[in-house]
């Protein structure tokens, strides 16, 4: 097993770096403001002279205590990680379910409202665009109030919203609160790779994100064999989709209020002073975070603002977020393509139907596999770099992935468009690829851009979680009159030709990225 790493926060770095982070300002470039613009000191009160100066107040600031202290959370044992990585991912995994366990509900709820089956899937892509609009909202606030509060508000919020959607008698208010659970249940998309990084270092960070990732891409997978069985049974109908979604979130939600453990450095070193100010009697202790304010002028410059930026000036944020966002926009298609060819072209029963999805599950959890045994190839050459991150490391997996993406896809519907002649097995089968593609891309695609772009890493998530989102959503609607328009063959071609083409993008960073990342102004080079 990999060692942890052990790093000693500086006071002045957690000043910075959470600065930069949450957005806020301190109070001391709030009073140079109003110095600057002429606005007097209020009055003691009381008629009382203004008193003393106190001593300096870096000898009142808490730190950890070099890198064994067990307050900071790289030194926390093993069983408590993991307690918290299982407790986090189990919510995202509701998210993550609960984005595709809709798409079942698709053809009862356009005969129920009678309208076109294109209409109720914005019942899909409404939700995932919500995954594109919240974390600009809770990315910036955990940063602030810490990663627990947020991911339980976040999680109550989804629960409430799924509840509304199952017992809402108006296709209005089904497409209205499905966008508000998207969006409002969105934080641990953002709160819950970030708990990990607080956790464990780069050595090991590889390792959680995979967690994290098989939690985003297996909910979608095991969403419509659960769901299929749910419409199929007359007794429950397609509201119980929602229904069941509550629960299971309700379940995490239960979870995360009672085992759940507050990661971010800077809370934690909150609560430090305040157990040493309590223990003390000396209310002069405070830690760096207390110093801040949030500003909503630069939660808009630098959650709006930057991200977009970033996107557009970033040659490898665009392109492996491109990337990134096209097998996640394809996740979200295999809801429309796997039914039109095992339901409609095999004649499979609703429930049945979704047995196939399998094959995707299996290569998933494969494609996690190898990216975990690939992490100690990575750990080596980081421990011969010092110990510094080598971003273009990441990259042979994603290559190796994006190779297994084409092969997959062009297999499953050049086989299935012949469900005359070919058996369905074997269009199943080709998930393994599939599924393997997928996470292959979309594990070292995160970890690259953490790696290159490390202090502006949040603005870089965010805009890769924007235009990821942008393609999960858009990808259903199209879906539909693309396969019946092109047919499941021609459509499957144009699609892997777009995976082929892109897959020169890990190839070409993989020999030019650190030339790029030392012209970048945000990325990071040693």
């Amino acid at each position: 097993m990999t060692d942890i790493v052990r790093t000693e926060s500086n006071a002045e770095m957690s000043r910075n770096l959470s600065r930069i982070l949450t957005n806020g300002k301190s109070i001391e470039e709030d009073t140079r403001k109003l110095e600057s613009e002429g606005i007097p000191i209020p009055a003691m009160g009381g008629d009382r002279d203004y008193p003393a100066l106190l001593p300096d107040a870096k000898d009142y600031t808490v730190a950890f205590d070099g890198p064994d202290d067990p307050y900071h959370p790289h030194n926390w044992p093993l069983k408590k990680k993991l307690q918290q990585c299982l407790v986090v991912g189990s919510d995202t995994f509701c998210i993550a379910f609960g984005s595709a366990v809709f798409a079942e509900a698709v053809s009862e709820i356009s005969v129920d409202f009678s309208v076109a089956p294109v209409v109720a899937t914005l019942g899909v892509s409404l939700y995932v665009f919500g995954f594109a609009t919240g974390p600009v909202l809770w990315a910036p606030l955990s940063e602030l109030y810490g990663r627990r509060p947020i991911l339980l508000i976040s999680s109550f919020l989804f629960v409430v919203f799924n509840f509304a959607v199952a017992c809402s008698d108006r296709l209005e208010s089904i497409l209205i609160c499905r966008f508000f659970a998207g969006c409002l249940g969105a934080a641990p998309m953002v709160v819950v790779p970030a708990s990990f990084a607080d956790m464990f270092g780069n050595r090991t960070r590889g390792t959680a994100i995979v967690v994290f990732s098989m939690a985003v891409f297996m909910g979608p997978m095991m969403a419509p064999f659960i769901g299929g069985f749910i419409v199929a049974n007359t007794k429950l109908g397609w509201r119980w989709t929602e229904f069941i979604t509550g629960i299971m979130a309700s379940a995490a939600f239960v979870l995360c209020v009672f085992f759940s453990f507050e990661t971010h450095h800077p809370i934690l070193l909150v609560e430090k002073a305040r157990v040493i100010k309590r223990r003390t009697g000396n209310w002069g202790i405070h830690a760096p975070h207390d110093e801040f304010q949030l500003s909503f002028k630069e939660i808009v410059e630098k959650n709006l603002a930057r991200p977009l930026v970033m996107l557009f000036t970033e040659p490898i944020l665009f392109f492996i977020t491109l990337y990134n966002a096209f097998i996640y926009g394809m996740l979200y298609l295999f809801l429309t393509a796997y039914p039109i060819v095992f339901q409609l072209g095999y004649g499979m029963a609703p429930g049945v139907a979704e047995l196939p999805y399998f094959g995707l599950v299996i290569g998933e959890a494969l494609g996690g596999a190898y990216c975990i045994w690939y992490e100690r190839t990575y750990v080596k050459k980081i421990e011969a770099n010092g110990g510094k991150p080598l971003p273009e490391a990441r990259l042979p997996p994603m290559i190796i992935g994006g190779i297994a993406f084409p092969i997959g896809l062009f297999w499953f519907t050049w086989t299935g468009n012949y469900h005359k002649s070919v058996h369905w097995m074997v269009p199943t089968v080709s998930g393994l690829f599939t599924g393997f593609g997928l996470m292959g891309i979309f594990i070292p695609s995160m970890n690259y851009i953490v790696d290159s772009y490390l202090i502006f890493a949040a603005s870089a998530m965010a805009a890769n979680a924007f235009l990821r989102s942008m393609f999960g959503g858009v990808f259903p609607l199209f879906a539909t009159f693309m396969f019946d328009g092109m047919g499941t063959n021609w459509a499957g071609l144009l699609l892997g030709l777009f995976g082929t083409v892109l897959i020169i993008c890990p190839i070409l960073f993989n020999i030019y990225g650190k030339r790029i990342r030392q012209r970048s102004k945000y990325a990071f080079d040693l």
